[in-house]
């Protein structure tokens, strides 16, 4: 990869941030514009042109996107029909039994197709793949008819039993796209072939939902940057940290609904795993949102599925991501009982906080920083603004929050910051201490925008030994995009007693799932280190709801499968088993749900010590002080340019580091060092004496 210029692009709610790569120069350089919405492409654009205006050099660019996610929030994608087996229209809204409120006898559920353009047609496959049924393809065609005269965009093909024998289904999605103006028809055998009917029509309705969104939305960046010049790789973040080619991600969009967040997970992982840190808590908080995830021994945590909304089921591997309305732009309300509450309803970039003064008056967490005077009001971030608007944000906050509580304007800030660092230290601890990690092992990775400003609050509330801020939090998600491998993940049920297993079946799977990676990664123009592929079964007892997902050890030589023995399988599970449960049954039979494949092109990934500052001291360094208010009173406290504080430098709270895209918070009790990638190490002072 000597020598290669790579962009990556991280489009948030409020910042579309921008890092560019130089491998030949040894240079990284950062940009951070507004997000434009609602079409973000703007915004994405505007921010290569702050740093490359001439696209023709640069070897690929690889952009992390909430465009999907938003569409599945808002509820703002396209107009879709279903068709389906005889009897199955309402299991999108059936769901799994559950309700949105626990308690009460009220509460709806809209599922994003309405029941008129839920469409059936004769057709049964049976569990066993037997097809009782052959599909009525006059009855198909008749409802893709109907379906595009009803003014849809998209149709989902959602046949019973499909995953066990995809035949009525194939021949139902090859009439359609014979008839379809688009290439958005979605099959449920090729979207997810597994157990579950729910799981699987929901995966595939969200997938057409977000089919012309996203690939529109995608088409029109990729024609932007190749009539700029660009003449390389165009590639995007999936939910499970890898990148795929973007005519993958037009046609799977669904593996989009966690771009951007997995994206600064992996960039937090790596950054931590090179500084001697393999085990560490991110935190990601942008203007939106405030995103924390866990990973253990270098290795990011994933689940096989996630609601991105109640009843919005998405069954494809992500990276276990807890998001929780507490960002920058969060806003700060009183409710009718007296209580403070944060989010979460955000200002977003527009009209953003009220100290941007473009209209917004009800107080954020940016707010609230900036009257403690934790940011600069007289140089804000973004590039946007050549000030803020202190004595607004003092209004606001008073207004909104001091009068109502009988709090002066600074201890009412100070109230907010406490209500929203308890929030986002909530979440640290769901992710840790709930699934038995104890944070005192893990370091705290603040990135995002705002991040850095809460370091403090986390350690002492949560009790984690130390942060590390990233070079360039701010962009950090942008860098993951730079860093992220190549994947591609398969699924198939299989569904049979260990002992009954067809072992040979079991290898043509896996064979199937290893040809088709392989064939992806031959397709693309970039050049891997090497190529990994990891199998899991996900198994249970007889009679067990809940699965485990079992590692296997496969042997893959020159592209070929050797497949696992019945032994070999059994003593995965038990292993397995015992490491989450801490015993197995005496009696029971051991059955396989699933196989899990994942075919992996490792990227070379860059030197981060070129990241790091090149002479410099911390005299120089030094702007001069301001008042900043920590706890109870205010402190003179020392500001930094924090990019051009040297290697080892050690600097004692209190103190502000601050740069282009964050503000580094050092409180009076925490101490900074630089380590030699540029990354601050934040500790308490005690610790060192």
């Amino acid at each position: 990869m000597s020598g290669k210029r790579m962009i990556g692009v991280d489009v948030g709610g409020t910042f579309t941030d921008v890092f560019f790569l130089d491998e030949a120069a040894g240079t990284a350089r950062v940009a951070k514009v507004p997000t434009t919405r609602p079409d973000q492409s703007g915004g994405f654009l505007a921010g290569i042109r702050a740093e490359a205006e001439d696209l023709s050099g640069i070897s690929a660019v690889i952009h992390g996107t909430t465009a999907g996610t938003n569409a599945l929030l808002e509820r703002k994608g396209a107009r879709i029909g279903v068709i389906t087996t005889e009897g199955l229209r309402d299991v999108l809204e059936m769901r799994r039994r559950d309700r949105p409120r626990t308690w009460g006898l009220r509460g709806d559920f809209e599922p994003v197709v309405p029941r008129d353009l839920r469409l059936e047609v004769p057709e049964r496959t049976l569990a066993d793949g037997t097809i009782r049924t052959p599909v009525d393809l006059g009855a198909v065609r008749a409802a893709g008819q109907a379906l595009l005269g009803a003014g849809c965009e998209a149709v989902a093909v959602l046949f019973a039993n499909a995953y066990a024998n995809p035949e009525n289904e194939a021949q139902a999605v090859a009439a359609l796209r014979e008839m379809w103006p688009n290439a958005h028809v979605s099959a449920s055998s090729e979207i997810l072939p597994e157990i579950r009917e729910f799981e699987r029509f929901s995966t595939t309705a969200l997938n057409a939902y977000l089919q012309p969104e996203v690939s529109g939305y995608l088409n029109r960046l990729d024609a932007a940057l190749r009539d700029g010049g660009f003449g390389s790789e165009f590639m995007i973040v999936q939910s499970n940290g890898g990148v795929m080619a973007v005519e993958t991600a037009c046609r799977l969009p669904v593996r989009t609904a966690l771009s951007g967040p997995a994206a600064g997970v992996i960039a937090a992982a790596y950054i931590a795993g090179e500084a001697g840190y393999p085990d560490v808590i991110t935190g990601d908080m942008g203007g939106t949102s405030f995103d924390v995830s866990l990973v253990s021994g270098g290795q990011s945590m994933l689940s096989p599925q996630t609601s991105i909304d109640f009843g919005m089921v998405v069954r494809t591997p992500m990276i276990e991501i807890t998001t929780i309305g507490a960002g920058g732009g969060s806003i700060a309300w009183v409710d009718k009982g007296g209580l403070l509450n944060i989010g979460p309803e955000s200002a977003g970039s527009t009209p953003g906080p009220v100290a941007y003064g473009q209209g917004n008056d009800r107080p954020t967490v940016t707010d609230a920083n900036v009257v403690l005077g934790r940011i600069d009001a007289e140089n804000p971030i973004g590039g946007k603004l050549d000030q803020l608007d202190v004595a607004a944000a003092e209004a606001a906050i008073d207004a909104h929050v001091g009068d109502k509580l009988g709090l002066s304007v600074t201890e009412a800030a100070e109230a907010i910051l406490r209500v929203a660092n308890s929030r986002m230290a909530g979440a640290i601890r769901l992710v840790s201490i709930e699934r038995g990690f104890d944070p005192k092992r893990f370091a705290f990775m603040p990135f995002g925008g705002g991040g850095a400003l809460h370091t403090g609050a986390m350690l002492a509330e949560v009790g984690i030994g130390r942060a590390i801020v990233p070079r360039y939090p701010g962009v950090t998600s942008a860098m993951g995009c730079v860093i992220a491998d190549m994947r591609q993940d398969f699924v198939q049920t299989i569904n049979a007693a260990v002992d009954a297993l067809d072992t040979a079946a079991l290898g043509r799977f896996m064979q199937e799932h290893v040809d088709a990676g392989l064939a992806m990664l031959d397709a693309t123009e970039t050049r891997f280190e090497a190529r990994e592929t990891v199998f899991e079964l996900d198994m249970a007892y007889v009679g067990q709801t809940h699965t485990v997902s079992v590692p296997i050890p496969v042997t893959v030589e020159s592209g070929r499968v050797t497949p696992p023995t019945h032994d070999a399988v059994r003593e995965a599970f038990d292993t397995a088993y015992h490491a989450a449960y801490g015993r197995l049954l005496k009696t029971g039979t051991r059955r396989v749900m699933n196989l899990r494949s994942a075919v992996i092109g490792k990227r070379p990934k860059f030197d981060l010590s070129t990241l790091a500052p090149k002479g410099g001291s911390v005299e120089a360094a030094r702007k001069g002080t301001r008042r900043v208010h920590f706890g109870s009173e205010w402190h003179d406290t020392a500001i930094y340019d924090r990019l051009a504080l040297p290697v080892g430098a050690v600097i004692d709270g209190p103190a502000i580091l601050e740069q282009a895209d964050t503000t580094v918070l050092v409180e009076p009790d925490l101490r900074a060092e630089v380590d030699p990638y540029g990354n601050t190490l934040i500790t308490r002072s005690s610790d060192h004496g």
